[in-house]
């Protein structure tokens, strides 16, 4: 079993640091990264804190992802959420039972967890079926279709306005957006709220933008598909609005493969601010969204709701903001 030092050895700090941040000791101030780094220690060697009386947590969290394990790792936005909500649970003492949908009798796997957390798009049956499971219940990434379950998502409407307030600012008036297509287990195709924002906003600024609306997936395959698609088309716009930094990363990719100018020619924004977007050339402008965040206050509430039962729900939106780097500049006037 690992003990303090053995956690303390992998991160490069004092074991009696590793207790303090481990003990969520607020008098103790070190740097955001240090504090990460030891608590990524902590969950790598599998490290049990061990509370009064007891070697063992009394709660068990479950974890339910969307994604398979494989989609999960493609998209770091579902394993940031992840990572949140279990870098909690160790920093708590909480068992931790973490499933996917994809996963045979993920369901079954989840019967004895005290609280749940379930991360993605769900039916509302869906969710009917996790309130049997325990009333401790929340979805992270999509309002709840019943009001008596807790929810939290970015909000899309004022991370889409700010973004192309900051656009239309540098003089842009004709914007692409690509974004991507997600369906629900009964096959029904969820809104994305992203999209509805961006036609909102343009409709009501009077911007050029539908010979330039493209859907696919959220992938990076996809937005190279759909920036080439474009290409051919013949008309371009001045700028790019990506619901994803995967679809916009390879739609970058696929005008730099064609000649074009980022940011001279195109300008670009995507959405997440992934890592891979400050390594890209140029470095990405994109929405910043508090996904780890949001796992970190998503298991905060459910332990709450352990300790404290309570019929209240809460529909949380956690604010976003933009990352401006260089792929992004005024419109150029020919």
């Amino acid at each position: 079993m690992a003990t303090l030092k053995d956690v303390a050895q992998k991160a490069g700090v004092s074991s009696a640091a590793v207790s303090r941040i481990l003990n969520n000791d607020a008098s103790l101030s070190v740097p955001p990264e240090t504090r990460q780094k030891v608590l990524d220690a902590a969950r790598e060697l599998n490290y049990q804190k061990k509370s009064k009386g007891t070697a063992k947590s009394a709660y068990t969290m479950g974890i339910l992802q969307w994604f398979s394990s494989l989609q999960e790792l493609e998209d770091s936005y579902y394993l940031s959420i992840r990572q949140g909500i279990e870098d909690f649970c160790l920093a708590n003492c909480l068992n931790v039972v973490r499933t996917f949908k994809t996963d045979l009798n993920c369901m079954e796997s989840l019967s004895q967890a005290d609280g749940l957390i379930c991360i993605g798009k769900f039916t509302a049956d869906e969710v009917a079926s996790f309130k049997e499971i325990t009333d401790s219940l929340l979805l992270i990434d999509m309002a709840s279709p019943d009001p008596e379950v807790s929810s939290i998502t970015p909000d899309f409407e004022q991370a889409v306005s700010e973004a192309l307030d900051y656009l239309y600012r540098l003089g842009h008036r004709d914007i692409a957006y690509l974004g991507g297509l997600e369906y629900l287990a009964d096959g029904s195709l969820f809104p994305d709220s992203r999209c509805a924002a961006f036609t909102a906003y343009c409709e009501s600024h009077g911007i050029n933008y539908l010979p330039y609306m493209k859907e696919e997936q959220f992938s990076s395959e996809s937005g190279y598909r759909m920036m080439t698609e474009l290409i051919e088309s013949g008309s371009l716009p001045s700028a790019v609005f990506a619901a994803s930094d995967p679809i916009a990363l390879g739609a970058l990719n696929a005008a730099k493969e064609q000649g074009l100018k980022v940011p001279g020619d195109l300008s670009f924004i995507g959405f997440d601010d992934i890592s891979l977007c400050r390594m890209a050339s140029p470095p990405l402008t994109t929405v910043h969204a508090p996904v780890y965040e949001m796992g970190q206050y998503g298991a905060g509430i459910v332990y709450h709701l352990l300790k404290t039962p309570s019929d209240a729900a809460l529909q949380i939106k956690m604010p976003c903001r933009l990352a401006l780097r260089n792929s992004c500049r005024e419109k150029s006037m020919k």
